[in-house]
Formats: structure tokens, C-alpha cells, sequence
């Protein structure tokens, strides 16, 4: 069965999560990557350079734009491949190899700059380069994904298991600025991995030691950055001792609280990532969960980077 489906229709807001001229400005960044990778392959598969002229042979059944506007949907509703080419007039493989595509050209593009439009971050070097660059106080958390568990016969079964959550979840690490706007995200971890262990594989004590000016707001589950790093990770002030006098904990409970209304703008931007239906809980391939969460991440960026 075929049906026929408006293409406008399937580019509206609703669908893709973007707006019509976020999607345009999308498709105009992605079409130059997105070819020389269809080139770089049937280069690979023929051994050599084409023999017809440029515009010959076979035309792509799904076209670049709708390979993007289907992307964005899978990324957005999680719609099955089965379903999107039903959508789209074309073969459920065909979907698959196109999402496969453009979500790995997505995650590529890192996150959008606060009020420099072309330029992005990619790595926590970037990050804290720019944010002692421009005086930018960062907050970083983690946020965990479920997952499905590995099967009986696979080693590291264990790693995935959450202590916290009792699941088996993947972790992803978050850094924000002061509005909630995600500059950056990180390699997915094991959800077993300890919360300051994951930014420490990142190389984020590099990042302190040679960025000295950069402060960065966490969490009570990054003491050991804190006591690594005092002055620059910068963690919730310690409970006074039950004998301290009354305007002691006072104190500490106005302290508290304005360190915790500082560092909620990066749990607004987790959020913004939890909206997208993909990283409610994670159905497909564990290895493909970095891409999309990075493929994500960007996209709301774009969104965010000029409020």
C-alpha cells in the first residue's frame, strides 16, 4: 500500500521539532557534508573515480530534504522506519541507511554559540576556552537514559546498571550557561560510572588546569572535583555541625538555596533534551545512543542560542 502524504505537512513544527526556517538553514549546512560522504562511498565501491558525467544514473528515491525532515522526525517521535516509509512512498531500509546518515552528520555539528552565529562547540576544550574568553560561569550535571540490558552471553553486563535509577541506563554529561543553554555534551558512559568519573575521562582537570579562570556549578555528587579543584568547581556549601548556632544554618540554608537556583538553568536544559521522545528511554541500538543524544543536544542549542 502506498500513501501519499503533503511533504509541507511532514515539515511542520509539530513533526520535526524545528521550525521551517531552522530546517531550511539545516538543510543548507548539511546538503555539502552530507554529499561528499555519498561520494567518499561509491568512490570506495568503485574503486576509483566515476566514469558518467556529473548528474547521471540512478536518482535517490528519498531526496536530501526529506532525508532530513525524516531524521528529525524519527528523533523527535521515535516513529518506527517501517512507519516514516509508509510516510515517505519508500522501503523501510531505505529509511534506516537515511537517519543512519543524517544523524551522524548532526552530531558532528556540536552546539551553537550564544550570539556568534557559524561558530560551534565540540569539545570540552572549546567550552572552557570560551568561557574564559567571555566570562561565562558553566553548570554541569549528568542525566541517565534507560536502556535495554545486554544479553546473558556479553561480558559488562553489570556496567550498565544504574545504582541510582536500578535500571540499565547510559549517562550522558551536560554543561549549560547561566540561561540553560547546552554548550556542550559528552561521549555517553556506562550508567554504573560514578557522575565525576565520566567528566574526569573527558579530560575536564585539563580543562581546570589550563583555563584557570573558568568556574563551573555542580552538584553534591562532584565533591571529589571540588576538593581536586577548590575555587573552581564549585559544589553546595557543607551542612554546619547539629551544635552550630541558628543563624549558622540559616546561613548555610541561604547559601544552599542560591547555589541551587544558580545551578537549576542546567537541569532546564536536560529537560529540554528529555522532550525530544528518543531519550525518554532508549529502544534501539546502544551504540547509536551517543549520536543521537549529540544529534539532539545541537538541535536544541540552535534553538536556544539566541535568547
Amino acid at each position: 500500500m502506498r500513501i501519499m502524504v503533503n511533504r509541507a505537512v511532514l515539515t511542520h513544527r509539530l513533526f520535526t521539532g524545528v521550525s521551517r526556517r531552522h530546517l531550511g538553514s539545516l538543510i543548507a549546512e548539511l546538503a555539502e557534508p552530507w554529499q561528499t560522504v555519498v561520494e567518499g562511498r561509491r568512490h570506495e565501491v568503485r574503486g576509483g573515480v566515476g566514469k558518467r558525467t556529473v548528474g547521471a544514473g540512478a536518482r535517490h528515491q528519498l531526496v536530501f530534504t526529506d532525508r532530513v525532515v525524516a531524521t528529525l522526525i524519527h528523533l523527535r517521535h521515535d516513529l518506527p522506519h517501517a512507519v516514516l516509509g509508509l510516510l515517505f512512498g519508500v522501503d523501510r531500509s531505505t529509511v534506516t541507511r537515511a537517519i543512519g546518515e543524517i544523524r551522524t552528520l548532526l552530531a558532528r555539528r556540536g552546539c551553537a554559540v550564544p550570539d556568534r552565529p557559524g561558530v560551534r562547540l565540540r569539545t570540552l576544550a572549546d567550552v572552557f576556552a570560551y568561557a574564559q574568553a567571555e566570562g561565562v560561569e558553566l553548570r554541569l550535571d549528568a542525566t541517565e537514559i534507560q536502556v535495554r540490558r545486554p544479553v546473558a552471553s556479553r561480558g559488562g553486563r553489570r556496567a550498565f546498571v544504574s545504582g541510582k535509577k536500578k535500571q540499565n541506563t547510559m549517562k550522558a554529561t551536560v554543561i549549560a550557561d547561566h540561561l540553560g543553554r547546552t554548550l556542550w555534551t559528552d561521549a555517553l558512559r556506562p550508567g554504573r560510572m560514578h557522575d565525576a568519573t565520566a567528566a574526569r575521562n573527558e579530560g575536564i582537570a585539563d580543562c581546570f588546569r589550563h583555563f584557570p579562570e573558568v568556574e563551573v556549578l555542580l552538584d553534591d555528587g562532584y565533591l571529589g572535583l571540588r576538593r581536586d579543584h577548590p575555587g573552581q568547581a564549585i559544589t553546595p556549601p557543607r551542612k554546619p555541625n547539629k551544635s552550630a548556632l541558628a543563624d549558622v544554618h540559616a546561613r548555610w540554608e541561604q547559601a544552599r538555596h542560591q547555589h541551587s537556583s544558580d545551578r537549576i538553568t542546567v537541569e532546564h536544559a536536560l529537560a529540554d533534551h528529555k522532550r525530544w521522545k528518543q531519550l525518554l528511554r532508549w529502544t534501539h541500538r546502544r551504540n547509536n545512543l551517543p549520536d543521537t543524544y549529540r544529534a539532539i543536544a545541537g538541535l536544541v542549542s540552535d534553538r536556544t542560542a539566541n535568547v
